[in-house]
């Protein structure tokens, strides 16, 4: 099992095709022994994420951890495989204990409610009432650094149900059923060019006491932040017709 556990983390980025297809824009960004990068958006997959696993060096950043929906670790196997790349249950305590032990820890603050509301004519943040994750950065006083991926979503084709009771079932197990496929309907990514945009950091200082209205300052320019990116990238991207929605 020793040389699976080697060979598996680049098996999985050569399987999906990512890296060698990225283009990648900073504003910026320096190094730094810790950061949160806030990945957005979820789009049906975040295979995006893969291009700032440690095996890719993407990103300037010594340890990294990415925070996954802990349903994507209830298949054995796979848990093995995600563990293995560097994905941890996106938890409380182990957001903290991650940041302690020096990692940077790249969550996507979205996370599957995306999912339920993506369309095929824009993208979804999901990010009006998703408050923790600033309000732990706060604690600890890391800085937060917005990651926007363009034209992740045309990496495949989708179909999901509509209605309120889909999005009512899909929320209590924290896992959207949705029928997707790439190339020759595998999981294979379509081959498409994708655009990273990497912006400035937020710095924050240490309080262990934030303030509803500081969390909310902060909240606020994180979200402004994303729609300036999107804004001033979404033509390099050469995607001019498609449009961010924040809820």
């Amino acid at each position: 099992m020793l040389w699976l556990g080697v060979l598996a983390p680049k098996i999985l980025i050569y399987y999906i095709k990512i890296p060698r297809k990225v283009s990648l824009h900073s504003e910026n960004f320096y190094f730094c022994t810790k950061t949160t990068p806030c990945y957005e958006p979820h789009s049906v997959l975040p295979i995006g994420v893969t291009t700032l696993a440690n095996h890719v060096r993407f990103m300037p950043l010594p340890k990294l951890k990415v925070l996954a929906s802990s349903a994507v670790f209830h298949t054995p196997f796979m848990r093995k495989i995600w563990t293995w790349i560097g994905l941890v249950a996106a938890m409380r305590k182990n957001f903290y204990s991650c940041l302690a032990a020096a990692y940077s820890c790249v969550v996507v603050p979205g996370g599957i409610q995306e999912i339920l509301h993506t369309d095929h004519d824009s993208e979804v943040a999901f990010l009006n009432s998703r408050k923790r994750f600033v309000k732990i950065d706060m604690h600890v006083g890391c800085p937060l650094v917005l990651v926007v991926y363009f034209r992740q979503s045309k990496a495949y084709r989708w179909w999901r149900p509509g209605g309120k009771l889909f999005v009512n079932i899909a929320i209590a197990p924290k896992f959207t059923p949705i029928i997707f496929w790439g190339r020759y309907g595998t999981p294979i990514a379509f081959s498409t060019p994708m655009h990273l945009v990497v912006g400035r950091p937020i710095e924050l200082k240490k309080n262990p006491l934030p303030t509803i209205d500081e969390i909310n300052e902060v909240h606020g320019q994180f979200v402004g932040t994303l729609q300036e990116l999107f804004e001033k990238y979404n033509m390099k991207a050469r995607y001019p017709s498609l449009h961010l929605r924040v809820l």
